[in-house]
């Protein structure tokens, strides 16, 4: 009678496999699930408050008056949380030593790779999208009675929430493939911060939005999470695009850095 092996042998697995690992590590930690309650609820009180305190525009403003903007201005706390989480997916590991034992078992390494990012990104990404719309629900009847809140049938808003999601998952990536390409947990979380808000910051100050809207957070505030995508900035898919891009682009030579290593 012949057996019917259920499980791949040792070295062998599969994408699902590796995937359901992976799972399996990142439901088992508990700062996975302070870090995601502690961007709803912080996403969700700063677009609160932040609604509370709109006040209808002068006659100049009301074209590029836009409270969705407001109401999801949580997203700069939030990316924050979820890169340091992709960050700490990956460095933990590598500062336990635990890394070791994940390589022997996955010897792919870039299929590793592939289903951190897979587990992470789904994760992040669904958290993202429910996040930004229970802020936008929660956040219209803070509105005074003097601002006509958005609905989700005007222009841009279903799009702005959910660019606003992804933009969270994008960010978790990119702080996972930072911890790849670094292996140090602090180094990796001050080149994300870096990358999010000091650079843009400076850039911004030196050249305005010229160079600066090619950054993640740039292209966050005045592309994805606005009904009226700001003069001067990227498109909202075009922004969307370029995110896509960064993405692929430093999970790309962190894979490659997964390879050449020995650890």
């Amino acid at each position: 009678m012949s057996v019917v092996r259920t499980t791949p042998p040792q070295g062998r697995y599969r994408f699902t496999d590796a995937a359901r690992m992976e799972w399996i590590k990142l439901s088992s930690l508990r700062s996975t699930l302070w870090a995601l309650l502690a961007t709803v609820a912080g996403m969700i009180a700063i677009g609160v408050v932040t609604m509370a305190n709109t006040r209808a525009p002068g006659p100049d403003h009301v074209d590029t008056f836009d409270p969705v903007n407001n109401v999801l201005a949580g997203t700069a706390l939030g990316q924050v949380i979820v890169g340091v989480l992709g960050v700490l997916v990956i460095t933990g590991e590598y500062s336990s030593g635990t890394i070791r034992s994940t390589f022997a078992a996955i010897p792919n390494r870039p299929l590793l790779l592939a289903a951190k990012a897979g587990v992470l990104g789904g994760v992040t990404l669904a958290v993202g999208e429910v996040v930004a719309f229970v802020t936008f629900l929660a956040g219209r009847p803070a509105l005074t009675d003097a601002v006509s809140p958005p609905g989700l049938g005007d222009p841009g808003v279903l799009r702005a929430l959910l660019l606003s999601g992804a933009y969270l998952a994008m960010v978790g990536l990119i702080g996972l493939a930072l911890g790849v390409i670094v292996r140090h947990t602090a180094l990796a979380i001050g080149l994300l911060v870096g990358l999010l808000y000091v650079v843009p910051a400076v850039l911004a100050g030196l050249t305005g939005v010229t160079v600066a809207r090619f950054f993640p957070t740039m292209i966050a505030a005045n592309s994805l999470a606005v009904s009226k995508p700001v003069a001067g900035c990227l498109s909202p898919w075009t922004g969307f695009a370029v995110l896509c891009v960064y993405v692929a682009a430093v999970l790309g030579v962190g894979a490659g850095l997964l390879v050449r290593r020995d650890v």
